[in-house]
């Protein structure tokens, strides 16, 4: 790094999840200097935390970075979970940034550096929900997105092996759902007998997954479990090719999901397009919920970038840290 990027260096952001680690090098008005990436996730260390593996796996991605300018650093994610680090307690809803960044809960590194950890958020309940790692993304939309700010009710969709839609209300996280929609299409694929006769496909099948799509839309009616055997039946009456068959299982399991989620805003008299919404996440995975969103709701959600590194930064502000920063290299 050169002296004058030195010089610029405000903060350190770490997304630590439990696959992957990235971090971010910012200067004090949010741009960022560079980016650096790890396996290293919370789950691909060593157990207990108190062997050291995050403390290790920290030095080896920023040591360099650290080592040129002793400069604050956050972190969100698994990193705060039991699994982590140290374990940073979720923040209760509803929710804005002022009570997530009053409860960063720092951690002292080997080499002395204090990592502060972002809590994640809970929605009590008979039904209790958690989130960790997705409310920073949730902030750090709110913040880049000047259409988001403006927007009383927002309801942002993030896909994943746990899917969220996150209901925000004039600017705070209010609830959410969780949809364990990535998690069962894996399952299903690997461990059922739907997954016998699929073979994967060169390119998307675009036809395939909206066909999935609307048969949970027409055929729903008895859930779920009643309509994912249709992967297999239609592929045994030549209706669906073994590599469209993985395609329309995503499209069905996407399907049911979006109608979970528009019965839960009929039942308090709202329909999807009453909400301003957005997507976050993985480009494809979030390509996949567009064109279901599109052809069953008439929704146009665009994809999000650059949320997590925003809602990094937008939390450390506003927990003074970048007043912290030392004055000189």
């Amino acid at each position: 790094m050169d002296t004058a990027t030195t010089a610029r260096t405000a903060l350190i952001g770490l997304d630590w999840g439990t696959t992957s680690l990235r971090a971010w090098l910012f200067d004090a008005q949010g741009a960022v200097l560079d980016t650096r990436a790890s396996p290293l996730g919370i789950m691909r260390l060593p157990r207990p935390a108190d062997l050291g593996g995050c403390d290790d796996a920290f030095q080896k991605l920023c040591a360099d970075w650290l080592d040129a300018r002793e400069v604050p650093v956050i972190a969100a994610g698994m990193v705060g979970s039991v699994q982590g680090w140290k374990e940073a307690p979720y923040v209760a809803l509803p929710a804005d940034p002022g009570p997530l960044a009053r409860a960063l809960v720092p951690v002292r590194s080997a080499r002395g550096s204090v990592v502060h950890i972002m809590p994640g958020l809970i929605e009590q309940g008979a039904l209790p929900n958690v989130m960790r790692g997705e409310e920073t993304q949730v902030l750090g939309a709110l913040v880049a997105h000047a259409s988001l700010r403006r927007a009383p009710r927002v309801l942002l969709g993030l896909p994943g092996t746990h899917a969220k839609w996150v209901f925000v209300v004039e600017g705070r996280v209010e609830r959410f759902l969780t949809f364990m929609t990535g998690e069962v299409f894996a399952a299903l694929c690997e461990h059922t007998i739907l997954g016998r006769t699929m073979q994967t496909g060169a390119q998307p099948q675009d036809e395939a997954f909206l066909r999935g799509v609307d048969t949970a839309r027409r055929h729903g009616q008895a859930g779920l479990l009643a309509t994912i055997f249709s992967t297999r039946t239609l592929g045994l009456t030549g209706q669906l090719a073994p590599a469209q068959q993985a395609d329309y299982l995503s499209g069905l399991l996407i399907g049911h999901e979006l109608m979970g989620l528009a019965a839960v805003l009929a039942g308090e008299d709202f329909k999807p397009s009453d909400w301003t919404p957005g997507l976050i996440g993985d480009a494809a995975l979030c390509r996949r919920y567009r064109l279901a969103l599109a052809h069953a709701q008439g929704l146009d959600a665009p994809v999000l970038e650059h949320s997590t590194e925003q809602g990094l930064f937008h939390i450390a502000r506003e927990a003074g840290l970048l007043r912290a920063q030392p004055a000189g290299p």
